[in-house]
C-alpha cells in the first residue's frame, strides 16, 4: 500500500499536511509531495484521513503494491 499524489490537481490547501505531516508536505511551489510512502502499523487511519481531507482529490491510496 502506498500514497500517490496527483500534483496537477493540487490547489495548495494544505489540509492533508495538517493531518498527516509524517507522509505529506508542500513543496516550494505549494504543491503536495509524498515525503514517505511506506505506511507503518497504526498509521493507516491517519493516512486515510489526510487523503480524505483533500477537497480536490489530489491524493489516492494505492493498495496491493
Amino acid at each position: 500500500m502506498r500514497i500517490e499524489a496527483k500534483r496537477h490537481l493540487c490547489q495548495s490547501y494544505g489540509n492533508c499536511v495538517a493531518i498527516d505531516p509524517e507522509h505529506l508536505d508542500l513543496d516550494d511551489e505549494g504543491l503536495v509531495v509524498v515525503t514517505r510512502d511506506s505506511i507503518g502499523d497504526g498509521e493507516l487511519a491517519t493516512v486515510q484521513a489526510g487523503i480524505r481531507s483533500c477537497p480536490v482529490n489530489a491524493l489516492v491510496l494505492i493498495e496491493g503494491e
